[in-house]
């Protein structure tokens, strides 16, 4: 026997739909961003040392945490991978991750400023201030560069 839908539980079930669908999240919450604290962080398929170990990832790390549990966190890496790794393997200082072949660190937040550094894709970089001023964002590189690098350069600053 077919149901009928009426005017007010279509209205009743497109309410219950809104608000579970994960469009109905506040987009204004800022993203919190961790990085690996340890030589090796096991990512893995569920939050229980038991679980699936799917791949590691090393020190310095940038992910972004999706749901923290406490002991585990569920996070995502800059290839959009959604894993679990246990929350003490990762330490709340921030780092961030080279998305270009070749990412350009400048003396200051402008283009035209003093060139200080070409770093490669892949490369950690600390984020030294999580306020991006006019989409750059100052980082240093493990052997002490401090500069400015744009905002479409990297992953993991916003």
């Amino acid at each position: 026997m077919a149901q009928k839908l009426t005017q007010k539980s279509l209205l009743f079930y497109g309410l219950i739909c809104g608000i579970l669908s994960p469009s109905f999240v506040s987009t204004s919450q800022a993203l919190e961003y961790r990085s690996v604290a340890i030589a090796k962080a096991v990512m893995l398929d569920a939050p229980s040392a038991s679980a699936a170990k799917l791949y590691i990832i090393g020190f310095g790390y940038p992910v972004e945490v999706i749901v923290n549990l406490g002991d585990w966190l569920k996070v995502r890496d800059n290839q959009g991978g959604i894993n679990w790794v246990e929350a003490k393997s990762l330490a709340n200082k921030r780092t961030v991750l080279v998305t270009e072949p070749h990412a350009e660190i400048r003396q200051s937040a402008d283009e035209s400023s003093t060139l200080l550094a070409t770093v490669d894709k892949d490369v950690v970089l600390d984020l030294l201030e999580p306020n991006t001023q006019n989409g750059w964002f100052k980082v240093r590189h493990r052997d002490g560069i401090m500069g400015y690098i744009f905002n479409t350069k990297i992953w993991g600053a916003n």
